[in-house]
């Protein structure tokens, strides 16, 4: 039976990939990896150090472990290209013999987030590079945030952004964990790169869906690149601002637009999004 090792445990990704890995191998075949792994005990498997930084500790956590789940890190670009380098080393040296990485779409030039997208796509050249199997996932943009951001959107009426008309390819958490399971245990994806998310929409769209599933009256306003960026970095501060604003102005350029290759990696459509809102309109009835 393959072992299977999932980096960020603690994180609401990681963690998913953890419950849905478990549904196909069981739980004594999972391990979680985590900086602090307290923070990961609910998840009910075995969880081991897993500092991106520290490699000779990601070694021996990786030891007897087969497929490895690399979900991209969170530092800033220039920092967690070496820090992906030192989970790769740390793989190979501890004999892991696969690894499925959990990269990004958007614009690779011409946009803040763009030295992320570059970042991403240097880790993923280093995974190409390893020797290992390999797998690698390019997710479209979380919808989540859209839904957790539902009551300041009510209090201003509308949703506005830079994203203009184009459409954006939203996925979930949950749908990528599906995917990424099956990434990681089935070998026919070996040598893959895929593009994971749903049905692309627009901005209007997305107010329309959230409009039925709150009973809400939003409007979508479209603003300038350099508008939204102001507005960003007034709320979130210069950095985060900025890195907002550049993964929407990469929506407006339609590098999140893309083909999906959903189908492939999960073996099953990507869910609906009029299914996945009125599950939330259900939910919103009963609360």
């Amino acid at each position: 039976m393959t072992k299977i090792a999932v980096t960020a445990a603690s994180g609401n990704l990681g963690g998913s990939i953890v419950h849905a890995a478990v549904e196909i191998v069981g739980k004594e075949n999972v391990i979680g990896l985590a900086r602090t792994p307290s923070k990961a005990e609910s998840l009910g498997v075995e969880v081991r150090q897993g500092d991106y930084t520290l490699r000779d500790q990601l070694r021996e956590s990786l030891r007897g472990i087969d497929a490895l789940l690399l979900v991209s890190g969170m530092d800033a670009p220039t920092k967690r290209i070496g820090q992906h380098r030192n989970v790769i080393e740390a793989a190979k040296e501890a004999g892991v013999s696969k690894i499925v990485y959990t990269s990004i779409q958007g614009a690779e030039e011409g946009t803040a987030f763009s030295p992320v997208v570059q970042s991403n796509r240097q880790t993923e050249e280093d995974i190409r590079d390893s020797g290992l199997q390999w797998v690698i996932g390019r997710n479209g943009i979380y919808i989540e945030p859209d839904v957790e951001y539902i009551e300041t959107y009510k209090q201003r009426g509308e949703i506005a952004n830079c994203a203009g008309d184009a459409k954006c390819g939203y996925t979930t958490r949950g749908e990528l964990a599906f995917a990424y399971a099956r990434m990681l245990t089935e070998s026919k994806h070996d040598g893959q790169t895929y593009n994971l998310h749903g049905e692309a929409i627009t901005q209007r769209k997305l107010a329309e869906y959230l409009n039925d599933a709150y009973g809400t009256e939003l409007k979508y306003r479209t603003m300038t690149v350099g508008e939204y960026r102001e507005d960003r970095i007034a709320e979130l501060g210069e950095f985060l601002g900025t890195v907002i604003a550049g993964i929407y102005e990469g929506i407006r350029n339609g590098a999140v637009n893309n083909e999906s290759h959903f189908c492939l990696a999960a073996g099953r459509k990507h869910q609906g999004w009029k299914a996945y809102f009125d599950r939330l309109k259900a939910n919103s009835a009963q609360e």
